[in-house]
This record gives structure tokens, sequence and C-alpha cells, in this order.
């Protein structure tokens, strides 16, 4: 049986990983297994030496929908941890993936600037580094997500939980204390 896909989108440091792996978590808590395929992790395989460009960039977002689709089609649950700031990378994930939803992690930018652990903000500033999402490089907010998070007003637990409920009632998990009122006969 296909697996299912969520692709968790935000700008840098809106807490996109804090919350996959929060949200893998309460599914292996309920038995239910997933991989999440973090942008960064790929990068250091795919793109070794990175340069952020526009044409790097559509094609690592390629490379990466596609390993998700692989995966999906042979059963496996993915996760998506990446920025992605284009619509159109994570729109043809939602084509080629049959059970697909979008999350949004919305995070004011100056709470993300905040929270930059990794200095990508800083670099952005200084001028080493060029493409910045949500500084040199536009990212584009999702027009129609499923979800929606805020991570400056929800713990990383209350933003997997949101999620969780969601895909109860798109994927129609069993999730314990969760109930899928789609699947339920009247």
């Amino acid at each position: 049986m296909a697996g299912w896909a969520i692709w968790i989108t935000g700008l840098p440091s809106s807490g996109k990983s804090t919350i996959a792996r929060a949200l893998a978590e309460m599914l292996a808590a309920n038995g239910i297994r997933c991989q999440i395929l973090e942008s960064d992790e790929l990068r250091r395989v795919i793109t070794p030496n990175p340069t952020y460009s526009q044409e790097e960039r559509d094609l690592f977002y390629g490379i990466m929908a596609y390993i998700g689709k692989l995966l999906v089609e042979n059963g496996v649950n993915v996760i998506f941890d990446a920025t992605a700031n284009k619509r159109a990378y994570r729109d043809r994930a939602r084509r080629e993936i049959g059970r697909f939803m979008e999350v949004y992690v919305k995070c004011p930018l100056g709470v993300c600037m905040k929270r930059d652990a990794k200095g990508i903000y800083r670099m952005g500033i200084e001028g080493s580094a060029a493409n910045v999402p949500g500084l040199q490089a536009d990212y584009e907010e999702p027009e129609d997500p499923d979800v929606i998070v805020e991570s400056d007003k929800m713990d990383p637990e209350a933003c997997a939980r949101a999620i969780l409920d969601a895909m109860v009632g798109r994927f129609g998990l069993a999730v314990e204390g969760r109930v899928n009122r789609d699947a339920v006969e009247p």
C-alpha cells in the first residue's frame, strides 16, 4: 500500500525541523513509521558544496520531490522538512504524490532571525550568503496549505498535534485519542 507525504514549509528557522521531529515521535508512539527528508541532510549528499543558486534549488527540490514520490509509492510515509521557497517546488510534489499534505509553519521574519542558530540570516545580512529566503530570495507562502501552524504562538508539540489531527482526517490514521470522523459509520 502507498504511503503518504507531509511537506512542512516555512522560512528558515521557523521551527520546521523541531516540528517534524515532534510529529515523527507522535506517529512512532502510535506505531506509525515515517522517514523525514530534511533538506540540510539531503544537500550534504546531492549538493555537498551548495551555492543555493536558483538553478541548483530547482534541481535539488526536483530530486527531493522525486525521492519522496518513490518512497511513498513503496509504502514509506514521508515528512519533507524543507523551506522550498517557491510554491512550484511544493506544488510539484503535490501533483506527483497522491496522498499529500502541505503544512505552513508561519512565523514572522524577525522571530526567525532571532532563532537563527545556524547564522543563515547573519550571513545574508553580511553578504556572505546571497540567496537567503526571506531576505534576498523570495519565500512564496503557500496559497492554500492543508494546515497552518504559528510557531511563534504555539510550542512544537502543539504544532505537531495540529498536524496530526489533520492527518487523521485526511489519511485515515488510527491514532490514540483521535477519531477519524469520516471513517465512523453514522
